[in-house]
């Protein structure tokens, strides 16, 4: 168990995330499993229906830096942002830990060391805190020894969150990074309304 100080007590490659993935490897002449979700960017609206925050939210979070688009921030007025899906999954993360109450001194130390990460230890990383500080447990052992401790209060399996959100955005669209193309998710009523465009 680590503790970064003030705020977190205690990448590599990503894993590909459903639908999106598999249109921009199709789109990409095949690219197949290789397709790195990082190629893939969501845009402003369908990163706050994902991470289930506000649009006022996420501005105000991309302009004070807690979280910013790592794939394209906004340059001056009509520009849109483009978040990974990482970003999405901190996003969410943050929504939670506020929520919960934590500082934001310490979700910004968290949202950090979240970033600094490999894919492989965030999927295995479970989140406690007692409040005032935030904990990383990279095992269950660790998760019983804090909690035997009286500290924790409660915790956020970024797994789960992952998982999450990898659903969400499976049904949403995506851009294409190198393209700009719209990749659309497996919303059935997209796909309704392809069948009746081919109909007409």
């Amino acid at each position: 168990m680590r503790s970064t100080g003030d705020g977190l007590a205690s990448g590599g490659p990503y894993p590909t995330h459903g639908a999106l993935a598999r249109a921009a490897a199709e789109a990409g002449g095949g690219a197949g499993p290789q397709e790195q979700p990082d190629q893939i960017g969501y845009r402003g609206p369908t990163a706050c229906a994902a991470a289930g925050i506000t649009y006022r939210q996420l501005d105000y979070w991309a302009r004070t830096g807690l979280v910013e688009p790592s794939v394209r921030p906004a340059y001056g007025s009509g520009t849109q942002r483009l978040y990974g899906f990482r970003d999405v999954v901190v996003l969410k993360i943050v929504k939670r830990l506020l929520d919960t109450g934590v500082s934001l001194q310490n979700i910004r130390t968290a949202v950090w060391h979240l970033r600094s990460v490999g894919q492989s230890e965030l999927a295995r990383m479970t989140l406690m805190s007692d409040g005032a500080t935030v904990y990383e447990c990279t095992s269950p052992d660790e998760v019983v020894d804090l909690l035997q401790g009286g500290q924790g209060i409660f915790g956020i399996a970024v797994g789960v969150v992952w998982r999450d959100v990898e659903a969400s955005l499976s049904q949403m669209h995506g851009e294409r990074v190198d393209t700009g193309e719209t990749l659309v998710g497996d919303n059935p009523s997209d796909e309704l309304a392809r069948r009746r465009n081919r109909a007409v």
